[in-house]
């Protein structure tokens, strides 16, 4: 049981006002540079000056590598709970260790809320076989928990049980129950492969991942299949990371926004020091949530990055690591 001095002031975090995240991301990064060792040797390495620094694209982004190799915290704790990355046989996963669950709750929590409502509006399904076998899946911690907080009878996992989903979706369907079916992209395609449906008041959201089960797709055939098969108009989707504590969502044509304490830039793939707000390259992040480990990321995604702040994801930077839900290309 945490102490009451421990506790996290959450309001802090999770931005209202516009203005605000320039401010906060900006105190975030000393506050990393003086408790994080690893990122302020990395800062000292490429040169980069706090005292200089007063923009955002000016911060030093951390490698994602460096999950792989470190123990990446802001400060001394013991972890409540480590986050692995998925991946194949003999690969080095990424580790993110976890001070406290309660912030990794708050953000998810948040973040689906801002963009689909109160979970509680929802049956929640979930087809991520791959990832349930693995007890330190972030991404499995989330779905369990929205469909905790979903309190519908029939939210749960339901695995290769395609008949059981599907005589389920017919029955939401008919009672006319909003419903998320979220899953990774070859569970989602073998379901829909066997089963025609039209599905009305089904969101069905896909995380990424073929994991090698089956042949690579881009977004688009991915979402063709399945909008044809399921008789839907759009595929959601979710862009999520071990190594982050928030999430960005798309309803549709694969362009997702980030909740509103996550910022997105680009870096050039030949001069990664140059970051910029639109245009194609390296997604770089900002992760107001990840205050306790490193809350600046250089992701291995190739992305477009609009003047609005939504993205696509278009690929992987050559040579980096398959995996999780980054495994389609575009």
């Amino acid at each position: 049981m945490k102490s009451q001095d421990s506790a996290y002031k959450y309001e802090k975090m999770f931005i209202g006002l516009p203005g605000e995240f320039l401010s906060r991301a900006l105190e975030l990064f000393h506050s990393q540079y003086q408790g994080n060792t690893l990122y302020r040797r990395y800062a000292d390495l490429i040169n980069a000056r706090p005292s200089e620094i007063k923009a955002l694209t000016e911060v030093p982004f951390l490698p994602v590598s460096f999950f792989k190799t470190d123990a990446i915290k802001t400060g001394e704790f013991e972890a409540e709970m480590i986050f692995e990355s998925s991946g194949t046989t003999g690969q080095i996963t990424a580790r993110h260790f976890i001070r406290d669950l309660r912030l990794y709750r708050e953000s998810f929590v948040k973040g689906f809320t801002f963009f689909y409502g109160p979970p509680q509006d929802y049956c929640i399904l979930g087809l991520l076989p791959s990832y349930l076998e693995r007890k330190t899946s972030s991404l499995v911690y989330m779905a369990d928990e929205l469909m905790r907080l979903s309190d519908h009878s029939q939210s749960g996992f339901y695995l290769d049980d395609f008949e059981k989903l599907h005589r389920l979706l017919l029955d939401l369907e008919r009672k006319g129950q909003s419903t998320i079916l979220i899953g990774v992209s070859f569970a989602l395609l073998d379901f829909a492969e066997q089963f025609d449906m039209h599905l009305i008041h089904t969101k069905v959201m896909e995380t990424g991942g073929m994991k090698g089960r089956r042949r690579e797709l881009t977004k688009q055939e991915l979402h063709e299949v399945l909008e044809k098969k399921l008789g839907i108009s759009q595929v959601h989707a979710e862009y999520g990371m071990t190594e982050l504590l928030s999430q960005a969502y798309s309803s549709g044509q694969g362009r997702y926004q980030p909740v509103p304490w996550m910022k997105v830039f680009v870096r050039d793939e030949d001069d990664p020091l140059q970051v910029r707000t639109t245009g194609e390259g390296l997604l770089n992040i900002i992760d107001l949530a990840n205050r306790d480990s490193c809350a600046f990321i250089a992701t291995d995604d190739v992305v477009r990055l609009y003047e609005d702040g939504s993205f696509e994801v278009m690929g992987r930077l050559d040579h980096s690591d398959v995996r999780g839900c980054s495994l389609l290309l575009l």
